[in-house]
């Protein structure tokens, strides 16, 4: 049934002034512009001989995970390897040396069925690398680990190589660079300048590290993407499939829809809700964007508004418990401490970074004087759970089992299990066998990109694990905000924070500059496992919490989806407006602000992440209201708007004054709130002046 149909049908004389949710783009040119501005979708086209090889080999890697966390008791390293065998062998299949995208496959005497000889040479070789150590005894493994043999380096070498290679293909040249960049370090260590300079390793010793070992290659981020990530990331295809998606999308309409601004708002609630299942900001921006960039166009927002607007709400599904993407399950096992506390510390800086969005939009249309949906425009509450009640029961009990102490993987399988019964119940959305074999396919296909990145982000840790890089590199961006700090400290009415308080701000400013700039070019959990051990060991030096320290790399990583000059969500969400993307690129930064705040919140109180040491409940309140106030406040200078227009300098007023709401405490919230009041009076006698004119 189209969103036309559930709607209900609209007088002719309506039809041009109406929000009418129906999408301007037809389902593939919205998989182009996902494809143009995500290159993990990129997918090469096959001929039909060869296209159904591939989807039967991606089925069998679903059902290998599906049977291998549920039911099977494999070895670690076995299961990492017939895992990054299937990512590499695949990669090399789908993923062109350049971009192929398109429907008809490239001819060529070199190519069989659009798929280049040597491509498939490559994806024959990565199997055999990928799977040749973790198929030998594990006594015969433990024995060469320190003194490989000639085969070893082999087959080392070629795996190290091409999953460079697959990398590129399927995440762009960036990350590679970095991990060629990275082994450069480890051999040329006695030729590095400053604290950076180590004794060096020869080219054994780095295949030894990298190959040999669990340190390298096959080390924690392979391994959570093999245990724990592909399972959600298939839990929340499956859950797409049979309506749940749906279900979200009707739901923040009949919330939000009437309100001013109405289809602004419903893309904030329902990137909100489908971020509960889908952690990828792009995916998420073209699947809500579809129905709410056009509706928001059609009541008077800017076109790059309302790009901007899906952009930024959508990559707030990245934070948004219980999927939060790959680098929740990486800080699981960091950290070593349950999901469950993870995802408790991350639910208010989500709902902060919602609200922060909400104030925006609330604002923009006020000042623009724009209506919310009719009441012939909103589906019906009895009818929306009616259609779709029984898609939701998964969700519940995938976060059931979580909050219940079970592994994550555990609680995926049976969330798993729970989609397809349900999508075989469920007369609305029934899931098909053919549904459910293109399901598995689809599942499987959204975790190659990332698992190869994941491969060479193990590269990247591998180097630091062997040459110490992380304690250096830390060292160095503490030392260099301490510099800062002193001089900054002697500085009146600066020198009223000590130089210990400053060379915390600054070595926070030189991590989230440094994880916005990694994150323009890697995917987020590759900006966070690389960073965090540098950022780790700086902010241990300065007695900041591991769990505060990761979270705040995390959600700076996460920030480069929607801060220009390389904002991928913001540049799908402008194909879809027709707007221009730099524009939308920088708008999406703007109404993503809060996102740039809260991580400074809970550095300095660690009560808004729940599990954090110290915690208690007062703490966590004034935190919260402060946190809320200081988003408002920049919302209204970043709007120019309260209750009437707000003049220059009253903007930047209230602008450097929310900055009192980052250390929370009772005096800097008093404080702020008494600075800000003047501004609340003249606002309040404006917008009465106004409403009498």
């Amino acid at each position: 049934m189209s969103v036309d149909q559930k709607l209900g049908s609209k007088p002719e004389d309506m039809q041009d002034t109406s929000a009418d949710l129906s999408p301007e783009l037809t389902a593939e040119e919205l998989a182009e512009i996902e494809r143009k501005f995500d290159p993990e979708t990129a997918f090469r086209p096959t001929g039909k001989a060869l296209g159904f090889f591939i989807a039967a080999v991606l089925v069998a890697m679903s059902v290998y995970h599906f049977y291998a966390s549920g039911f099977g008791l494999i070895r670690e390293l076995l299961h990492r390897g017939i895992h990054l065998s299937f990512v590499l062998g695949l990669v090399f299949l789908l993923f062109g040396w350049r971009r192929e995208t398109g429907i008809t496959p490239t001819v060529g005497k070199l190519r069989i069925q659009g798929v280049p000889i040597l491509d498939m040479m490559f994806s024959v070789l990565a199997v055999a690398a990928a799977i040749y150590l973790p198929l030998l005894p594990p006594e015969i493994v433990s024995e060469r680990v320190g003194n490989p043999s000639q085969s070893d380096v082999l087959m080392g070498t070629a795996l190290l190589l091409l999953t460079l290679e697959a990398t590129r293909r399927s995440v762009g040249p960036t990350l590679p660079i970095i991990g060629i960049l990275f082994i450069a370090f480890a051999y040329f260590g006695p030729w590095m300048p400053g604290a950076l300079k180590h004794g060096g390793s020869s080219w054994l010793g780095i295949i030894n590290h990298l190959y040999m070992t669990n340190q390298g290659l096959y080390g924690v981020a392979i391994g959570v993407m093999a245990q724990y990530v592909f399972l959600f990331i298939l839990f929340g295809v499956l859950a797409t499939r049979i309506g749940l998606g749906q279900l979200f999308i009707d739901l923040a309409m009949v919330l939000a829809g009437r309100y001013s601004g109405g289809p602004a708002k419903v893309a904030i609630f329902s990137s909100a809700f489908m971020g509960t299942i889908s952690g990828s900001s792009i995916a998420n921006t073209v699947t809500t964007g579809a129905l709410t960039i056009p509706a928001m166009k059609r009541i008077g927002y800017p076109a790059h508004f309302a790009g901007a607007t899906e952009a930024t709400a959508s990559t707030g599904g990245q934070i948004t418990p219980p999927i939060l993407g790959a680098a929740a399950f990486i800080m699981v096992e960091y950290l070593e401490i349950p999901l469950r506390d993870v995802l408790a510390a991350a639910l208010f800086p989500a709902l902060l970074h919602y609200f922060g969005i909400f104030i925006m939009v609330h604002l923009e249309a006020k000042k623009l004087g724009l209506r919310g949906l009719r009441a012939e425009e909103l589906p019906r509450m009895g009818v929306v759970l009616k259609d779709h009640w029984l898609s939701i029961i998964p969700l519940i009990i995938l976060v059931y089992l979580i909050l219940s102490g079970k592994t994550p993987d555990y609680a995926a399988v049976y969330g798993i299990i729970a989609c397809v019964v349900v999508g075989f119940l469920n007369p609305n959305n029934r899931l098909s066998i053919p549904d459910l074999w293109d399901a598995l396919g689809s599942g499987a296909k959204s975790t190659l990109a990332v698992g190869a990145a994941a491969a060479t982000v193990g590269i990247v840790v591998g180097v630091v694990t062997l040459t110490g890089v992380g304690f250096r590199l830390g060292y160095v961006v503490v030392q260099t905000a301490t510099d800062i700090g002193e001089i900054v400290g002697g500085i009146w009415p600066l020198n009223y924070f000590s130089v210990a308080q400053w060379a915390l701000f600054f070595s926070l400013v030189l991590i989230a500059i440094a994880c916005i700039i990694m994150g323009a070019g890697i995917p987020t959990t590759a900006t966070y496992i690389i960073l965090v051990a540098v950022a780790a060991p700086a902010l241990a030096q300065l007695q900041v919490e591991p769990i505060v320290s990761h979270f705040f790399v995390f959600y700076y990583g996460v920030l480069a989806d929607i801060t220009p000059p390389v904002a991928l969500a913001a540049y799908a969400a402008a194909g879809i407006a027709g707007s221009n993307p730099f524009k939308t690129g920088n708008t999406a930064f703007r109404l993503g602000i809060a996102k740039a705040l809260v991580p400074f919140v809970f550095v300095y109180s660690p009560a808004l992440l729940l599990v954090a040491d110290g915690f208690t409940w007062w703490a966590f309140t004034y935190t919260l209201i402060g946190a809320m106030l200081g988003i408002g406040a920049l919302g209204v200078a970043f709007s120019g708007y309260l209750t009437a227009p707000l003049k220059s300098w009253e903007r930047w007023y209230v602008g450097i004054t929310a900055f009192l709401f980052i250390a929370p405490g009772i005096t800097t919230m008093l404080i702020g709130i008494i600075i800000l009041m003047p501004i609340v009076i003249l606002q309040q006698r404006r917008g009465k002046t106004s409403d009498n004119d």
